[in-house]
């Protein structure tokens, strides 16, 4: 591992050589020639970086605001810095955090659960109720569930808006169950919600849901639920770089985030992301743009997608104008993954990103193509941290490899692995480590970033100019998050999982 390591460094070093001023008379960036310069050894190098930050700590993860996370942030800061083609700064700002400690036994029996962060904390002895249809409106919820912990299927809206409907109807506390395989983690958005208060709320997984239902349909069946919640005001950053040469009124943006869930070190969600972003930034050293590039690390994306939102709310219109299209790249590397492009022309699933984000779609399908790699669509429904951008009229799209969604037969024919085993079977777990890499992934993708960006670098003809008026609707939106229960196959990013349904 010692020898593995090493040269792991030395590889990644060759990147970060400085280039001091004058990179005009660099030769233009080439979208056929910056691919060939991301290589295997620094994609991993970089990771394994990410995971020694998390191990280096009892926590053993990258949660915003953790020593680990400062960690990731200060290193990615310096090795942009250091190569004296960037602009670089890191944007502060505070944000809630929060965890919580948690037991459920239901008649004698212990029974795994998730708080969802921002949860109140709670110790309750309670008869289990089960809620109508989907606990969506304040009709599902039975008369007499005052002092009892609600029973509730995920699905069709918010976790935010059954906890509140469940304190609505007097609940103690409340439990959702997955409508898939496998456990469940999930957020309410934010410590507060304009829908009301919240009732304690924690995730179990479709099994357990269902043999609980059972049990209730047979008596009485009776539950503890105990939530030490806490949470606290963190200062954290987003590191923004963009290029000191190409037109600073035509910008590339791209970008990821940098923190992991509370469960482990995140080298998929979004370690790969991050890191080759970083790879490519420091390959593009070498060239020069026409078009300024910037490349953009996100903060707290797991708990609600606060870095990137910050950072485009901060933005007056003449400076978001100035951004003609962002990239997102949120998990490349899934071990048993699909090769995923936004769906940015809705031909999919019926939602269109602002104009030019078909063309994105476009360009990512050419190059999968060029190269004989076969790939799908993935909903683009602002699940990630392109969200804030798509918002404010400016294109985007992406790639993405899937989360805890199961591999269909079809998707098995067409990118190996195995059928019946879900993409990333680590997703949002201790294992989301260097172990579960995929390797051959993680290389298509970030050599895909770098044709992306080299191709806008040089020229952003097939973007249409931004019309400030056509922004996606907040509403249209919002219904596309209700639409599906989740699938991640369907999906845009490891967020989506965490506060839909």
């Amino acid at each position: 591992m010692v020898t593995m390591k090493l040269l792991y460094l030395t590889s990644f070093a060759s990147l970060a050589v400085a280039n001091g001023p004058g990179w005009d008379w660099k030769p233009r960036v080439h979208p056929k020639v910056l691919p060939q310069m991301i290589h295997l050894w620094d994609l991993l190098q970089g990771a394994q970086q990410l995971e020694d930050f998390a191990y280096a700590y009892p926590e053993r993860n990258r949660v915003f605001g953790g020593r680990a996370h400062e960690d990731t942030v200060n290193y990615l800061y310096r090795e942009l810095k250091k190569t004296g083609y960037y602009d670089v700064y890191k944007q502060p700002q505070v944000h809630q955090w929060t965890r919580a400690d948690q037991a459920l036994t239901v008649d004698g029996q212990s029974y795994d659960a998730t708080t969802m962060t921002y949860s109140p904390s709670v110790n309750a002895t309670a008869p289990l109720a089960v809620v109508n249809n989907l606990g969506c409106v304040e009709a599902d919820y039975p008369a007499d569930l005052t002092g009892k912990i609600a029973l509730i299927s995920r699905g069709e809206c918010t976790f935010a808006t059954k906890s509140v409907l469940s304190a609505k109807a007097g609940a103690a506390a409340a439990l959702v169950y997955n409508n898939i395989e496998g456990s469940m983690a999930g957020t309410l958005g934010g410590a507060t919600s304009e829908l009301g208060a919240y009732a304690p709320i924690a995730g179990i997984s479709l099994a357990d849901g269902q043999a609980l239902i059972q049990m209730i349909q047979a008596g009485t069946v009776t539950a503890n639920l105990w939530i030490d919640s806490q949470v606290e005001n963190r200062t954290t950053y987003n590191v923004i770089a963009q290029t000191k040469g190409g037109d600073p009124n035509n910008v590339v943006a791209l970008g990821g985030h940098t923190d992991s869930v509370e469960a482990g070190p995140g080298i998929n969600d979004d370690g790969s992301g991050i890191i080759s972003n970083l790879v490519v930034a420091k390959a593009l050293t070498r060239f020069s743009v026409k078009n300024a590039v910037r490349f953009c690390f996100w903060t707290a994306e797991e708990f609600g997608l606060l870095g990137s939102n910050y950072y485009v709310n901060s933005l007056n219109a003449t400076e978001q104008a100035k951004i003609r299209l962002y990239l997102n790249f949120d998990m490349i590397a899934s071990p048993n993954y699909a090769l995923m492009i936004y769906d940015g022309d809705g031909s999919a699933f019926n939602l269109t990103g602002p104009a030019g984000s078909a063309q994105i779609e476009r360009l990512f399908e050419d190059y999968y193509t060029s190269i004989r790699k076969p790939f799908v669509p993935t909903e683009f429904n602002g699940r990630s941290d392109y969200q804030a951008f798509i918002l404010n009229g400016i294109p985007a799209g992406g790639l993405f490899t899937g989360a805890e969604a199961i591999k269909t037969e079809e998707q098995a024919q067409l990118f190996g692995g195995q059928a019946g085993v879900a993409l990333d079977a680590n997703y949002h777990a201790k294992g989301d480590n260097m172990t579960n890499l995929n390797r051959e992934a993680f290389l298509i993708n970030s050599r895909a970033t770098a044709f992306a960006v080299a191709t806008y670098a040089n020229s952003l003809d097939s973007i249409p100019p931004r019309n400030m008026t056509t922004v996606v609707k907040r509403s249209q939106l919002e219904q596309a998050m209700k639409r599906t229960p989740h699938t991640h196959t369907g999906g845009t990013g490891c967020y989506k999982d965490r506060v839909e349904q």
